[in-house]
């Protein structure tokens, strides 16, 4: 029987996933600044 490679900490399965959900957090932010014309620190009211 093989041994389950462990989901947790810093493994290769973590960091693959910590990837593909900066860049889609990035993609939504950049998309949503362009429409609504506003930076993402205004829309927090930072700026």
């Amino acid at each position: 029987m093989q041994e389950q490679e462990n989901k947790f900490g810093f493994t290769n399965f973590s960091e693959i996933w910590n990837g593909r959900l900066a860049m889609l957090g990035f993609v939504i932010g950049v998309a949503t600044e362009l429409l609504t014309g506003q930076g993402i620190l205004q829309q927090l009211g930072l700026m």
